[in-house]
């Protein structure tokens, strides 16, 4: 079951990164950002409120459990700062780089995962999964030859940096997600979690706003209101809650969901290269391609 859901979240997950990289072209990153967090809070606002004061939700998978005080939402505003850490480096490299790029990147994010996995949670894989691995390390090394041929050298650039940190957070924030949500963990209300955990990234993103980008921007990139910007929470949201519930059954493994996950690129590498008009698909192909191919040796590994 908890496959399927990774699958499900993975198809969101595209969807999310081409709105998130509409959205920023051009754009000035900190509004967008805000916005995404504001509009991923009213999402779920209306859930916690009829949680709280009524029984409408009562048996159903919509049903918030209560807050639980200091003891539950330390844990929570720690992710909170965790996954924000990751998405303003995200979102700045993405604004600069080529999806096709951002896209593979990423999709090398469970290796750490996987590391991080097997130190913390004991949890190991067989030779059909180890094989996925590698290919998808090897990936890497093919993409990084694919950026050279836009000028992109890996080395130089802040911004591969900056995609390639955000990589290093969202794994951190896999590993961190196992532990709250898991029942061997902290065992956290998935609903609980996504909730305030994006009430925090609201109020920490409108202090950033008002503090760093308001005063500065007149000199800046101009702020300009584009509807793929609402898409972005909407996609996000349904995918983060598949995902929570994903980690929420006893059997899954945090590092298999997260390769699963990063099959999102199939979905952003085709809309990078149909809608985004982005250069050498060919050999980017080839890149992606070896990504797919790890990921079916995880599926087979995984059976």
């Amino acid at each position: 079951m908890w496959l399927y859901l990774a699958f499900i979240s993975a198809f969101l997950l595209g969807f999310y990164d081409t709105f998130k990289k509409k959205s920023l072209s051009g754009n000035a990153v900190i509004p967008v950002l805000f916005l995404n967090t504001l509009f991923c809070s009213l999402i779920f606002l209306p859930l916690v409120v009829l949680s709280s004061k009524g029984t409408a939700l009562d048996g159903s998978i919509f049903k918030v459990a209560p807050a639980g005080g200091w003891e539950v939402q330390k844990w929570i505003i720690l992710k909170s700062l965790m996954v924000l850490s990751s998405w303003i480096l995200g979102y700045f490299g993405m604004k600069h780089l080529p999806l096709t790029i951002v896209g593979p990147i990423n999709a090398t994010r469970p290796v750490m995962v996987l590391v991080g996995a097997m130190l913390i949670f004991g949890e190991r894989l067989n030779m059909l999964q180890w094989m996925g691995v590698l290919i998808a390390i090897l990936s890497f090394f093919m993409l990084e030859r694919s950026g050279k041929k836009e000028g992109i050298d890996f080395k130089r650039n802040k911004w591969v940096y900056a995609v390639v940190g955000a990589a290093v957070m969202g794994a951190l924030c896999a590993l961190y997600d196992k532990f709250m949500m898991n029942p061997d963990g902290l065992g956290l209300d998935k609903l609980v979690v996504q909730s305030y955990y994006n009430f925090y990234q609201c109020g920490i993103m409108a202090v950033i706003l008002l503090a760093l980008w308001f005063p500065r921007r007149k000199s800046e990139t101009p702020f300009r209101w584009r509807w793929s910007i609402i898409f972005i929470s909407v996609f996000l949201c349904a995918a983060d809650f598949v995902y929570f519930y994903a980690l929420s059954l006893p059997d899954a493994m945090v590092s298999i969901v997260s390769m699963i996950r990063r099959s999102s690129v199939v979905v952003s590498f085709t809309f990078g290269a149909i809608l985004f008009n982005e250069h050498n698909i060919r050999s980017k192909a080839i890149d992606l391609a070896l990504v797919l191919l790890s990921l079916a040796f995880l599926w087979l590994g995984s059976e």
